[in-house]
């Protein structure tokens, strides 16, 4: 039984200065619906082209999927609170925004690994791709990416909701994450915390370790394909795999794979909007920037628009 006595948080959101918290709302209101309206275009495009029905596209749609529902965890209540003025959330909406922003994370984790994978086996063992990476894999490869993580942020999230918050009530951050939450616990935390670390180690360190792998035996085989032009295509399908992967990891594992003692939450409220704003913006401009393929999409895309305008 949950012997809480606090019945809401107070998030002390970004700032106390009322012009800065406005440029604030401004900016993220912008790249906010920027973040939805591009990761939308990927879904809608890799959906409706036959050109895009591959595994590669099919990683990248639900890794689109994944920037939405993350960046929507977190953005629009901290927006909807710089509005009102009132940076109040209840103990059940606090706790609901913990763990979807830690499972939709969790499960960018996996699928990242995944999609290092098929990078791997595309380049590496190009004549089995299609029989290694058919469409029932693609689909349990995805599918056990959710359920992993589901499973894993489940234990740990119930048992930090479990444990009694006495007050005081204030967060210091824009949203209810797990390390100013457990600063909030009245009694000794010592092994959620311990658990927590570990768990960070295992799903951060864990598929990055599997990237890291793939992307050894990917240069090594870049490096003896002959023909210049074939390296360059190798190369520039890996290359906006490889900078998401580095924003995405790099903000996380400062923020996560540490004790909670060391954190120091006011700089983490900025590398946070690494992986809960920055990331999701710029993830349709970096898979869509040097990809021909999906150029000549949009291009297509773009021209039948503007003929049937003509025709009506």
């Amino acid at each position: 039984m949950n012997s809480t006595m606090v019945r809401e948080f107070i998030l002390l959101g970004f700032t106390d200065n009322h012009e800065l918290e406005i440029l604030i709302f401004l900016v993220l209101s912008g790249t906010y619906t920027l973040t939805i309206m591009g990761n939308m275009i990927i879904i809608v495009i890799t959906l409706v082209d036959h050109r895009l029905y591959t595994p590669m596209y099919f990683f990248l749609r639900h890794y689109a999927l994944l920037e939405i529902g993350l960046t929507t965890s977190i953005i629009p209540k901290a927006l909807a609170n710089m509005a009102m003025g009132c940076r109040s959330i209840s103990i059940s909406g606090c706790f609901t925004q913990l763990f979807l922003y830690f499972v939709l994370g969790t499960t960018e984790f996996f699928l990242l690994a995944v999609m290092s994978v098929d990078r791997y086996v595309a380049i590496c063992h190009p004549l089995h791709y299609s029989t290694i990476m058919h469409r029932k894999a693609c689909s349990l490869l995805v599918r056990g990416s959710w359920f992993a993580s589901f499973i894993l942020i489940l234990g740990p999230a119930v048992a930090l909701f479990l444990m009694p918050f006495c007050g005081p009530n204030t967060v210091n951050h824009f949203f209810c994450d797990s390390g100013p939450l457990i600063r909030l616990v009245c009694v000794d935390t010592s092994l959620l915390q311990l658990a927590d670390f570990f768990l960070a180690i295992l799903c951060l360190i864990g598929t990055l370790a599997i990237t890291i792998v793939s992307y050894v035996n990917i240069i090594s085989s870049i490096m003896h394909i002959p023909l210049n032009q074939e390296r360059k295509k190798a190369i520039s399908t890996c290359s906006s795999h490889i900078i998401v992967v580095s924003l995405f990891y790099g903000s996380c594992i400062f923020m996560y794979v540490r004790p909670s003692e060391s954190e120091e939450f006011d700089f983490n409220k900025g590398v946070s909007i690494l992986n809960t704003v920055v990331t999701p913006l710029l993830n349709p401009f970096i898979y869509t920037l040097r990809n021909k393929q999906v150029h000549e999409v949009l291009r297509d895309a773009r021209r039948k628009i503007f003929v049937r305008n003509l025709r009506s």
